[in-house]
């Protein structure tokens, strides 16, 4: 009988949502003694599970849940164990019953999501998983969390039939020494399954698409009137709107470009911006992003290292941002367009066309068949702050969609969120986090052109209801102190990347607003999130924890005897850089472990719990008295000495005395005696002191955020040369 109705239930979900099972095989490996688990998105989770699992296994359920009348019915069904994950007993008792090689299921979450994404986890599944030796069998349940079983009605996006997955992951098990008991046990334990359960979430994102078809199925998924973009003019687009732009686009484009070229797009924050990213991708083309605030010289270098050989550009942006001469410039190796130009060439005929493929985009991007592959290149972007010829990094599809996955078990995108998109769509974080994520996970991003409008962005924040924020150290100590405390009220996520994170920053928004700013790491390299705190694990002075699906190892610096560089694998790893000494080339990256380890070039620590700490770059390390000193030290010093203001250190070679620790801050009469006696409180050794101090009144920037050391070394070396010749007259 259970059989007849195990078959009724499949037909009933297969025709109602198109529910689609892999992974069976992983059940049948399993064998006895099994502790189910999976993340807990609707009241059909059951139903879900007891229609494709081969056998019907024990639900342990919370009490609570069981005593519901909606719960009542399923009871027919299936065994129950009733029971509370927080209740020791209860926990023993169940032990007991799955060392009698018995298979249970458990929400180690304890309720629904009513955010969309994982939610606390409890640690009563970790200890019954560990105190009875169990096998963990994780299942993956996505699509559910947007029926109107779910709880998120007022949160996110629902509809009546969503599509649903259901993947049975290969198993795992809690691996701890005999020696370790008690409290740190149990902690150890907890860890290991939150980290199954993050594994769990981000293999529920297929990345084996490209982003064409990853925005396609984000337009199915959340409806194509749904308004995904807007821009400092308030134009609003919908994913209809951004299908159907991005295809007329294309076919004027088609006709200047060729297949898998790479083309250059010049354009700062706008709405058109990611339309054209779109339209190149939809017809097999290669966005290459140039950073239009590095100036001619720069620009060149990437397209010559790129073999870019057309750019595409708006005269609006151009005259806004006085770049005539730039683009005068460059037009002298590049063929220059500007999308004012190509709209006068839409005819009624292009319209029709394009209006026809937009009704089944998917069909006709396929039958382009021009990069459509996964792993094909997907972006090109330029590494920031670097002197001489840029490097490409080549990003492939699967590569950004890897990265989305990773982040997304931290970070929630969904329908309701307001993402606030300053940083420029030329770098990564930008791109990457503050359009591609949020724009496939349902949420609207509100794009704005330039990142140092401290008085107009808090405001504008505060008027949309913004509730994602990503920026700088830099710019979140900017916006702090011109915003009103209501401003940034809506906040729900401050993310801080790109540089280091300062205490008296946090501590400002902390204080001011009364929001924790998560730190997390990355780089252009790795799409770029590589770490990321959260707001169930969160360690302040840190970057977080390594996201889902990444290796690493800590290669020895000599003179560091705590820390080292760290060096990274992971499917968000790029495919490789384009250099100009290899044209056409891409090289891609390894290290004595061979092929795919990147090695970023940061010195860092990483503690038991697994939770990063930056030290320094290791170009940024200053050998002073034999010994290494970081210059993010010196920096972080200051900012304690003299919290909200601005601080940067660069060494300069003295012949006779070695390397000298140099400050630039914009704290008016800087006194080294304050220094001292803040590095001797905290005990901090004398060699972190600057041995000079410059003051400045604004310290340089780069459009990304970050400091502009080059701009910054230039000057002190011209100050310090300066007050020498004086003192010779």
């Amino acid at each position: 009988m259970k059989h007849i109705w195990k078959l009724f239930f499949r037909v009933l979900l297969r025709l109602l949502y198109k529910v689609e099972v892999t992974g069976l095989e992983n059940y049948e490996k399993a064998g006895d003694r099994v502790l189910i688990i999976a993340n807990h998105t609707s009241l059909l989770d059951g139903i879900l599970l007891y229609a494709w699992l081969p056998e019907t296994p024990t639900f342990a359920i919370s009490r609570k849940i069981a005593a519901k009348k909606t719960f009542k019915p399923f009871l027919f069904f299936v065994d129950l164990f009733e029971m509370d994950p927080s209740n020791p007993l209860s926990v023993k008792s169940m032990v007991k019953y799955i060392k009698k090689n018995k298979k249970a299921v458990i929400f180690p979450e304890g309720r629904i999501t009513v955010t969309g994404s994982l939610m606390k986890i409890y640690e009563g599944p970790s200890l019954i998983a560990d105190k009875s030796n169990a096998t963990i069998l994780p299942i993956a349940i996505e699509g559910a969390q947007y029926s109107p079983l779910s709880y998120m009605k007022r949160r996110g996006y629902v509809c009546w039939f969503p599509k649903i997955t259901v993947k049975v992951l290969p198993t795992a098990k809690i691996k701890i020494s005999s020696h370790i008991v008690g409290h740190e046990r149990r902690k150890i334990a907890s860890q290991q399954l939150q980290e199954i359960m993050y594994k769990l979430s981000y293999s529920s994102v297929d990345k084996r698409r490209t982003l064409y078809m990853a925005m396609l199925d984000a337009s199915k998924q959340f409806g194509k009137k749904k308004i995904i973009l807007e821009d400092i003019k308030r134009e609003k687009v919908n994913y209809g709107e951004l299908i159907l732009r991005s295809i007329l686009l294309s076919c004027l484009i088609k006709k200047r470009t060729n297949a898998d070229e790479h083309v250059g797009i010049l354009l700062p924050n706008v709405n058109a911006f990611p339309i054209f990213f779109f339209a190149l991708q939809f017809i097999g083309r290669i966005p290459t992003l140039l950073n239009y605030t590095s100036g001619a010289l720069n620009i060149k270098r990437a397209c010559v290292t790129a073999q870019v050989k057309t750019v595409y550009t708006s005269r609006t942006f151009l005259e806004n941002a006085r770049l005539e001469k730039l683009i005068k410039e460059l037009e002298k190796d590049v063929i220059v367009i500007c999308l004012e130009d190509i709209k006068k060439n839409i005819t009624f005929i292009t319209k029709l066309s394009a209006l026809y493929m937009s009704k089944n985009p998917a069909k006709y991007y396929s039958k382009n068949n021009l990069n459509t592959k996964p792993n094909a290149k997907a972006v090109i972007l330029f590494t920031s702050g670097s002197e001489g010829y840029p490097k490409g990094v080549v990003l492939s599809h699967t590569n950004i969609l890897a990265n989305y996955a990773q982040v997304r078990c931290h970070i929630n995108f969904n329908p309701t969120d307001t993402v606030f998109n300053c940083l420029p769509l030329f770098h990564s974080f930008g791109l990457n986090a503050g359009l591609l994520m949020p724009l496939l996970g349902g949420g609207k991003i509100f794009l704005y052109p330039s990142p140092l409008n401290y008085r107009v962005i808090p405001e504008l924040i505060y008027e949309l209801g913004a509730t994602i924020f990503f920026a700088t150290n830099t710019f979140l100590k900017g916006y702090a102190h011109y915003a009103h405390p209501y401003d940034l009220n809506t906040l729900n996520y401050v993310i801080a990347g790109a540089e280091k994170l300062h205490v008296d920053t946090m501590e400002l928004w902390m204080h001011k607003y009364g929001l924790r700013i998560l730190q997390g790491y990355g780089v252009t390299e790795a799409s770029p999130v590589i770490s990321v705190n959260n707001k169930m694990l969160n360690k302040s002075g840190t970057v977080g924890r390594l996201v889902s699906d990444m290796e690493y190892y800590i290669k020895p610096v000599d003179g560091i005897e705590n820390g080292g560089l760290l060096v990274v694998r992971g499917p968000n790893i790029m495919q490789g850089y384009l250099s100009h000494h290899k044209l056409g080339q891409i090289e891609a990256p390894a290290t004595e472990r061979g092929l795919g380890w990147y090695d970023t070039g940061d010195i860092v620590v990483v503690d038991d719990d697994g939770f990063i700490t930056i030290l320094g770059r290791a170009k940024r390390f200053a050998k002073v008295g034999g010994e290494m000193v970081s210059l993010s030290a010196v920096e972080e010093l200051a900012s304690l000495t003299w919290p909200n203001m601005e601080h940067a250190a660069f060494t300069l070679h003295d012949e006779h005395k070695g390397e000298r620790v140099v400050l630039i801050t914009n704290q008016k009469n800087p006194i080294r005696k304050e220094l001292q006696k803040i590095a001797k409180s905290i005990h901090v050794s004398e060699l972190v002191i600057p041995k000079i101090i410059i003051y400045i009144e604004k310290i340089p920037v780069l459009s990304t955020g970050k400091t502009d050391y080059v701009s910054i070394t230039k000057l002190g070396k011209s100050y310090l040369e300066h007050k020498k010749n004086k003192q010779l007259e």
